[in-house]
């Protein structure tokens, strides 16, 4: 252990934890919008577990980052479920008495490390890279130490998050519109996609993003609104 820490090379150590929290405000809203229906006292046992799982799957896809990158079509699909993701996020809990405590706590975890390990898809190249500069025995190590130091940093940010939706409810469709935005970035970028000079443009790229952010914001609040309607019908 001593070995470890005399050998350590703290500016990958620093780089990969800045890294985390430029990037990590994505995943505290996810987080957030996930943990959000939960019952008061289930809400920090769903951000920790949900935030455990997402940096675990992280690193497991940091030690294939290069590879995953380069699949056609993973990172559109990826996109497109991250759009799914966001239109889900919208809409409004269900009924209590169908849906056991402990079943919306692990439904909320599932969601967090879904939509966590598709917007890593970019995210961990940087945390790789950053990785690079320090002795090849200690790389993974090094990546797993920097994500463990920022597991309070997101949990913080995504309690922050949660505060801001109980008390802004309006913050969800920016929530939800953040993802579209990403998941647009995602399918724009995917490799297939580079076949089309007309869609590696900065216009194209922007665009898409705005697209996917309108597509979430605006499938959602429909599917919310027809959602709520049939409540009241079947309340009344």
């Amino acid at each position: 252990m001593l070995e470890f820490f005399s050998t350590l090379h703290w500016g990958a150590v620093v780089q990969i934890i800045v890294i985390d929290i430029l990037l990590g405000g994505d995943n505290a809203v996810v987080i957030a919008l996930a943990c959000r229906n939960l019952p008061d006292k289930q809400r920090t046992r769903g951000i920790v577990l949900g935030t455990l799982g997402a940096i675990v799957l992280r690193v497991v896809l940091i030690a294939f980052a290069v590879m995953l990158l380069d699949i056609p079509f993973l990172k559109f699909l990826g996109g497109l479920l991250l759009l799914w993701i966001g239109v889900k996020l919208m809409q409004p809990d269900h009924d209590e008495h169908e849906i056991s405590a402990s079943d919306r706590l692990w439904a909320a975890v599932k969601t967090i490390i879904i939509a966590d390990a598709v917007m890593s898809l970019d995210n961990v190249i940087a945390i790789a890279g950053a990785a690079e500069a320090a002795d090849p025995r200690h790389r993974l190590t090094l990546v797993i130490f920097g994500l463990v130091v920022s597991i309070p940093l997101i949990v913080w940010g995504s309690t922050l998050v949660l505060k801001l939706l109980d008390r802004f409810p309006a913050v969800v469709l920016l929530g939800a519109g953040l993802l579209g935005w990403i998941a647009g970035g995602l399918i724009i970028d995917d490799p297939f996609i580079d076949r089309w000079p007309a869609l590696n443009t900065e216009f194209a790229i922007y665009a898409a993003r705005v697209g996917g952010a309108l597509l979430v914001v605006g499938v959602g609040w429909l599917l919310k609104r027809r959602a709520l309607a049939e409540g009241n019908r079947a309340a009344g």
